[in-house]
């Protein structure tokens, strides 16, 4: 089964936390203990996911007394592929997916190429949906959504 760690989970939790707080309060910071109160998760765990989070640009942070964190930049401009990659790195259905040279039947592997172009949709579609529509209604359910892949072929 493919799926994204519960800290990336979380993550994207605590990400939608700041850009609903954002809209009541566009200059406003949350501490990392309010930011766990209203994600209904612990202390040391947002603690622990702020920090990718501002490595990667998508938190600010302020210091001192009235400090906190805020989202870098507009929820609009923040795709689901930038939070998968500030907690997972660059994302890979398989190894050589990401890194050339990582696999001993790399030369003579007839499904590279494929695992290439899926590792492709995966990625455009994480980055086609943004913050932002993380916080609108989910879309009533249609019956069956088809995705489109050509394979290459040898």
């Amino acid at each position: 089964m493919l799926r994204v760690t519960k800290l990336t989970d979380y993550a994207t939790v605590v990400m939608t936390v700041l850009a609903s707080h954002h809209l009541i309060a566009p200059d406003a910071v949350l501490s990392a203990s309010e930011l766990a109160e209203r994600a209904g998760l612990e202390t040391p765990t947002v603690a622990k996911l702020l920090k990718p989070l501002a490595q990667s640009g998508l938190v600010a942070a302020s210091r001192g007394a009235s400090g906190g964190y805020r989202l870098a930049r507009p929820a609009g401009q923040i795709g689901l592929i930038d939070i998968v990659e500030a907690l997972e790195g660059p994302l890979g259905m398989t190894e050589c997916s990401v890194h050339a040279g990582s696999c001993g039947i790399e030369q003579s592997c007839g499904v590279r190429a494929n695992w290439r172009r899926i590792n492709d949709v995966v990625i455009d579609a994480l980055r086609g949906i943004t913050l932002a529509q993380m916080l609108e209604p989910p879309p009533p359910l249609s019956p069956a959504r088809r995705i489109d892949v050509r394979l290459a072929t040898t």
